[in-house]
């Protein structure tokens, strides 16, 4: 029977973050300085350049805070000092779709709905069910 109630439990922590990241998004979007493409990334241009930018096979080094809604940091590389360098095509969806728009020493905030990240299942103790993530992204090269 306990099993139940923590199941219960969890279905209902997930409505719950995914009423939290659907009304976020909506005022969100609501900023004139937010774009969303057609898929629901949100994006806010922090600092532009211009030059080269990614393509989905690229490998690249990346400054990043990652963040839930709730301010909880999952990662932040800004602190370390030390630029991750990740496979394109290996991060969710939402970054596939975003790194390839900036260029290198661009600043990017993303906001990305759960079902462009860990969706519906979350990734056990740190990312809940339907969490909307937050990242502050610098591209700083492509290797």
């Amino acid at each position: 029977m306990a099993r139940r109630e923590k199941k219960s439990r969890s279905k209902g922590s997930a409505g719950n973050n995914r009423k939290t990241g659907e009304d976020f998004l909506h005022q969100n979007k609501q900023k004139k300085e937010v774009h969303e493409t057609d898929s629901g990334l949100q994006y806010l241009v922090v600092d532009e350049q211009t030059g080269t930018k990614p393509a989905i096979y690229d490998t690249v080094k990346i400054h990043q805070r990652a963040l839930l809604l709730d301010g909880k940091i999952l990662e932040d590389t800004y602190r370390q000092n030390q630029p991750d360098e990740v496979k394109i095509e290996e991060l969710i969806e939402g970054l596939q779709e975003g790194l390839p728009m900036m260029s290198v020493g661009s600043r990017y905030k993303f906001w990305v709905p759960a079902d462009l990240a860990w969706g519906r299942k979350g990734t056990g103790n740190k990312i809940p069910p339907n969490a909307v993530l937050c990242f502050d992204i610098r591209l700083v090269q492509i290797c």
